[in-house]
């Protein structure tokens, strides 16, 4: 359980985000969906950071959730990737309520 890294487009390989930097980048968040493969798995869209700019937030130092604080330090500057995050790395079982069910999967 925890967090599992799809990459789309490399990055650089050399530059990878330490605990304590702050990370700007855009996401569109959906939950698991096993039914949708072809789409890596992502089923209803939660939220994006497309229609507002890029997401800006410290990393590793517990501000964001812990598929965010373990995911983000194994991309590198400029990769894409998709994280797929298992609820105890996402929002558990709280979910957030009116977006996010309890004990869901995520898909970064």
């Amino acid at each position: 359980m925890g967090v599992t890294k799809t990459t789309l487009s490399p990055g650089n390989g050399t530059q990878f985000p330490q605990k304590g930097d702050v990370v700007s980048i855009h996401y569109t968040g959906c939950l698991f969906d096993p039914s949708k493969p072809e789409r890596h798995n992502m089923g209803n869209q939660f939220d994006s950071s497309r229609t507002r700019g890029p997401f800006k937030t410290s990393i590793g130092t517990g501000r964001v959730i812990k598929g965010w604080d373990e995911g983000v330090p194994q991309m590198s500057v400029g990769e894409k990737a998709i994280l797929t995050i298992t609820p105890d790395f996402g929002y558990g079982n709280q979910g957030f309520p009116g977006l996010i069910p309890a004990n869901s999967t995520l898909v970064l």
